[in-house]
């Protein structure tokens, strides 16, 4: 037999059998249904509500939400080395900050992920839109494969021409009722949402920015970073309109030494504190500006 008439039977056969039982169960009263029954195959939804972290510490709605995302988790590992694994590492240093920011108080926390499951790339981001963050960290580890000698924390950005494509995207993707950076886009025709939405883009960018220097800033002499430590990139996590965004790498898996610092308590708390301080001064310098 061959492979086209294997094929077409494999697509036929379905078919078959679903026109059989129909004309059978009209003809035969099939036990408990009879002969007027219909038959309901329940399909899965097409788009599955965001499962929304809790929102922890103030309760009052002014205060600023910084949402934080502990890379990979569940079947991705992420990174791996000798004895440690990029998920494992980066939740440990996630919950740290969100420890720190929630002892200091003042500030809302809300972690994508608090345990060791997997959360699609681009509801990250969303998660945080869909919060209404004022602050999205997203935390990760790198690995330099066979390279020996390779540490350091590196802090990345949204680059300029990511930055323009997803505004660019974002724009013609949303529906007319969505909202960026607190205005309507369901009154403008789709040039000047696109505009208006590309503005937003370049201000978050800008913030972003901002945020980033102030971790360089914060950490120098407690924080080990590579010797090129700002870069920018393509990132799907960064590439939310109205959320100033960072994806702070936080040094390299593949490095034994760094790895075990990493792991450690005491390099988890001065992460925390470092990061922690980083946030407060951005949260101020805003409420300022």
């Amino acid at each position: 037999m061959s492979h086209r008439i294997q094929i077409g039977l494999l697509f036929l056969l379905p078919l078959l059998l679903v026109g059989g039982l129909y004309v059978w169960g009209k003809s035969v009263p099939v036990p408990v249904l009879g002969r007027n029954y219909v038959l309901t195959i329940l399909l899965p939804e097409t788009e599955a509500a965001l499962d929304l972290p809790t929102i922890e510490g103030p309760q009052d709605a002014s205060r600023p939400l910084v949402v934080i995302d502990p890379g990979h988790g569940g079947p991705d590992p992420g990174a791996v080395g000798a004895r440690y694994r990029e998920k494992t590492i980066v939740l440990a240093l996630a919950r740290a900050l969100r420890d720190e920011l929630l002892e200091e108080g003042g500030v809302r926390v809300a972690m994508t992920r608090d345990e060791d499951r997997l959360i699609v790339l681009e509801e990250r981001a969303e998660i945080a839109r869909a919060l209404g963050a004022d602050l999205f960290v997203s935390i990760h580890a790198d690995s330099a494969g066979d390279k020996e000698g390779v540490e350091g924390a590196s802090i990345y950005t949204l680059s300029e021409t990511a930055s323009s494509e997803a505004a660019a995207r974002f724009a013609q993707r949303e529906n007319d009722a969505d909202i960026v950076n607190g205005v309507d886009l369901s009154t403008n025709n789709a040039a000047v949402n696109a505009i208006l939405v590309e503005l937003s883009q370049r201000r978050t960018s800008e913030r972003s920015a901002e945020f980033a220097s102030l971790i360089e800033r914060e950490g120098e002499g407690a924080l080990r970073f590579h010797p090129e430590p700002r870069r920018s990139a393509a990132l799907a996590v960064l590439r939310a309109p109205d959320v100033p965004a960072v994806l702070y790498e936080a040094g390299f898996i593949s490095n034994p030494e760094e790895a075990r610092a990493l792991a450690s308590p005491e390099e988890q708390e001065r992460f925390a504190e470092v990061m922690a301080r980083a946030i407060r001064i951005y949260f101020a310098r805003q409420a300022g500006a």
